[in-house]
């Protein structure tokens, strides 16, 4: 019965590693178009209304922390996979 765990588990391992590979893909994705929307709304905002650039800066930047915390979370736990 174990042996029979064991074989499956062992003979699994390429689509373990393929899930990880795919994974850390989709994070990054998923991180690249969080902080790629956010720049862009930024750069819109400081655009109509200049006098506001350096407040909208600071809030896109801390927008920008927060996306990027669970993307490097995910990235790490997928890697631990492989």
């Amino acid at each position: 019965m174990l042996l029979s765990v064991v074989l499956q588990a062992a003979s699994a391992i390429g689509l373990v590693k393929l899930g990880g590979g795919i994974g850390i893909g989709l994070a990054a994705i998923g991180g690249g178009l969080g902080i790629g929307m956010i720049g862009s709304s930024a750069m819109e905002g400081m655009a109509r209304q200049p006098e506001m650039a350096s407040e909208i800066r600071v809030n896109m930047l801390i927008a920008s922390a927060l996306v990027e915390g669970p993307v490097l979370f995910s990235i790490v736990a997928c890697a631990f996979i492989l």
